[in-house]
This record gives C-alpha cells, structure tokens and sequence, in this order.
C-alpha cells in the first residue's frame, strides 16, 4: 500500500472508458476501507435510509431483526427515536445458530410473540437478515411463509446483505420490491399517479407536484404520506408510477407485471437546463406542455445569489449526500465554480457525466471512498472552500460542510434552489457574517 491516497484524474479515467476502470475504483478488486460511511453510522441499517428504516415505510409495519448481537446493534439508535417506538424487535443468534441454522425454526414463534406483545396488530412484519443467513444459503422467502400461515398476517423479508450491494439486486433494490410486493389489484384510476424512489416524502414545495396537477393529475401517492394501511393501498389504483430513483425499477416492473401499471423515469439532477429538458419530456408523453418558467427562473436567481455573495467556489464533493456526485459536479463547473475533488463510485450508468466533465473540469481528483488507501488521505494536498457530503465534511474537517442528506428529497428547481440557498447559509455562517 503506498503513502498516499490514490486517486485518477477526470481526463485520465476517460481516457480510460467505463470498461477499463483501474482497480483501486472498483470495490471488488480489493479490500474494502471502513469509509466514513461508517464513520457517520451510516450502515446498511443505521443512520440515513438504510434497510431497516426502508422496511418500515409501509404504515403499521414491525421489523424482527436476525442477527448476531454485532450486526443488531446499530439498530439501537433508530429504535431509539419516538417514531420507531414498538417497531423494532430482535431474535438474536448465537454462534450454535450461526454453524447449523438452528435459529431458522423460532423465526415463526417470535412473530408470533410479536404480534402477541403488541397492543394492535402489525400490518405487516418485516424479517430482516444480515449476511450470515447469506452465507448459510437461507431460503427466507420460505421462512417467511411459513410465520404468515402461524400469524396470519404478512410477513416479507428484507435483506441488509452487504456481500450483495454490487449484485444483480442489491439491499436497497429488494427492499424497495419487497415495500410495493403488498399492493392488491385495483380499479385504475387516470387521475392518480404513485411516486416511487424514495422512503421519504419529496421536498412540500418541490415543483413535480404542481405539474402533475397541470397534467390533471388529482391524487399524487408516495409511500412515506401514507398515513394508514388502507391508504397504503390505493396506490395500487394509481394510472402510472414515476420513478425518481433508478433502485426503484425492480419495484416498478414488479408493479407493471402485477398490477398493471406502467412506470416513466425521471433523474434526480442539479442541471437546470436538463432539468427543464426532462420535464419538457415528460409533458410530451402526458400529453401537456408544463409551465415551469417561475420555478426555473427561481433556482436560477439561488445560483446567481451565492455566486455574488461567495466568487468562483472550490468544492469538494463526496456520495454520501442526496445526488449523484458527478451529476452534480458537473452541475458546480458549468455554474461557473471549481470543483477540486470528487469521492464516489462511477458507473457505467453515471461514466456520461464524467464523459462531459472531462471538457470542463480535466484535471479535477476521483477517489474511491472504499479504496484501503484512502487513509492517508491528505486534505492539504487538494484544499477546498467549501464541501457537500458527509464522507467529503470527514476528509476536510476544516471546511465548511453541507451534508445535503436530509429525510425530505430534493428534486427538480426545487432541490438547486434549496442547495444554492443552504449552501449560502453554511459559509456565510463559517465566515461569522450575519
């Protein structure tokens, strides 16, 4: 391992194309770093997002954690919050279970004794399963038919598998089919459309909404408003499903193939400009054309605003945030500022936004935030004045930071004004300006 933490310029891994990645860049070539992924307890099933908050999303649901006491015990500070009271259980293994599955057979008994315990019954109880059953070859689709039959009530499993994350269907896409598996068939309705992609509700005043209503859309459902079982539901009559986040395909086919309802995709972006090309795109296929020239022109001003106030801005821009770190990277350059250094995983699927990078900004660093050699990374070597990322906020402890990694998603003009405007407050707030 040398001194330092490898890293390959924009233009050089262009050079190189999407199918000649260099090793360092592609996490199953190597050891894996405990990134600051970890760092800011953001597991598969910590902090965040992750499987286990994922598996709740649907209303009136439980969650029966199997697992080692290691892998359970992140958990502690989601069942921690108010919202999560009464929803988190846990059958724990000890190492007899680990070699010969014993544990396999008290998983119908501690549903039972969950629904027993619990005032009101669960609408549904989520079995999630950490990567020992992966290694043990579990069958947990059968497991979880066999406590539906002893409850009576459903019961699916979630996978917080992280030996599968570079699979055909990582933790993230399976617990999003798993979520929608429940939905029954329905009287369509052409007025209501499902939003998918996200376990939390899109930002109240993100303009999607608005023109969706233009298209006469008049019942617009996502999973995180539910407010009961019941509603939870009624997505089943919706007309189409609009999938803002490529992990919710699966669950999309799924519905398509189920159900009956078609999906159009849409991408979270920061591009104004694309922005206003796929919206156009979308009003072509609805049949509409959108009027989106006010919130446009007002995600415009928020760019112009913090440019005025703060100069040509260097950024550092980590993945542990609410976008692609490319997209938006390359978002920052044609704004007009710099962007230094980019931590994130490419992609065949994100290699265009590098690809378009490599004109603009050639010599800006990519690092891999699971390579081993990322802990010598040396924050002097590449200074910047301002940072969005948790994983990018850990490598310059310095810098004034933007998580960018709220609940609630941005997206669309909504999502650039609301990051130019937070960005704005975190310098002026790190430089002591009023």
């Amino acid at each position: 391992m040398s001194g330092q933490a490898v890293s390959y310029t924009v233009r050089e891994l262009y050079e190189r194309g999407p199918d000649n990645l260099p090793n360092e860049l592609v996490s199953n070539t190597h050891l894996i770093y405990s990134s600051p992924a970890t760092l800011a307890f953001n597991s598969p099933g910590a902090e965040g997002f992750g499987v286990k908050r994922a598996g709740l999303a649907i209303p009136g649901s439980v969650m029966l954690l199997v697992a080692p006491g290691c892998c359970g015990r992140n958990t502690s500070l989601i069942s921690s919050m108010p919202e999560y009271h009464d929803r988190f259980f846990y059958l724990m293994m000890d190492e007899t279970d680990i070699v010969t599955g014993a544990h396999l057979k008290l998983i119908p008994q501690a549903v039972q004794e969950v629904c027993d315990f619990l005032p009101q019954k669960p609408s549904v109880v989520m079995i999630c399963i950490t990567c020992v059953d992966a290694l043990l070859g579990t069958d947990m689709e059968r497991v979880c038919r066999r406590a539906e039959e002893q409850v009576g009530l459903p019961v699916r499993p979630c996978y917080m598998y992280a030996l599968t994350r570079e699979g055909r269907k990582p933790p993230m896409v399976h617990v999003r089919q798993s979520l929608y598996s429940l939905l029954e068939p329905r009287k369509k309705r052409s007025t209501s459309v499902n939003i998918l992609g996200f376990f939390a509700p899109l930002m109240d005043d993100c303009e999607l909404y608005t023109l969706l209503k233009q298209a006469g859309v008049k019942t617009i459902r996502e999973i995180s408003r539910c407010k009961d079982y019941g509603e939870y539901q009624m997505m089943a009559e919706a007309n189409f499903n609009l999938v803002l986040n490529p992990e919710a395909r699966f669950a999309a086919r799924d519905l398509e193939e189920r159900l009956s309802i078609p999906s159009i995709e849409l991408k979270r972006l920061y591009e104004i400009d694309k922005i206003a090309s796929q919206y156009a795109a979308l009003g072509a296929a609805l049949g509409v054309t959108f009027r989106d020239e006010a919130e446009r022109e007002a995600a415009e001003a928020a760019v112009r605003a913090f440019r005025e106030a703060h100069g040509a801005v260097t950024f550092c821009v980590g993945e542990c945030m609410n976008g692609d770190p490319f997209e938006l990277s390359l978002a920052l350059v044609r704004y007009g500022f710099r962007v230094s250094e980019i931590y994130g995983t490419l992609t065949e699927e994100n290699f265009g936004y590098l690809r378009r990078l490599e004109t603009l900004s050639p010599d800006t660093k990519v690092f891999s935030n699971l390579e081993p050699t990322m802990l010598y990374y040396d924050c002097s070597q590449s200074p910047g004045d301002v940072t969005i990322g948790k994983d990018a906020g850990y490598y310059h402890p310095g810098c004034p930071n933007l998580t960018w990694n709220q609940d609630r998603q941005p997206f669309g003009y909504a999502g650039v004004r609301r990051l130019f405007e937070d960005l704005d407050q975190t310098m002026t707030e790190q430089e002591g300006r009023p």
